[in-house]
């Protein structure tokens, strides 16, 4: 467990990570991170985008159906 404080920055609020979380995450300066709300109420941070999933399936239902006009197109 890591104990995050949080800061004022300019306006606005904000919490710095350590190095460790931010090895941990692989993420770096200047990427994206997301706060996903769990079901028990919690919040999980993650480099992963939530909404990408979603998207994923409905591109895989979309090249599911149109596989040979897809096929042909790619000639």
């Amino acid at each position: 467990m890591l104990e995050l404080k949080i800061r004022k920055i300019g306006n606005s609020l904000g919490v710095v990570l350590p190095k460790e979380a931010v090895n941990r995450l692989q993420a770096g300066e200047g990427d994206r991170l997301f706060l996903v709300e769990a079901p028990n109420g919690a919040y999980h941070l993650t480099p992963y985008d939530p909404a990408f999933e979603n998207k994923m399936k409905k591109a895989e239902d979309i090249i599911g159906r149109y596989r040979n006009t897809l096929h042909t197109l790619s000639k």
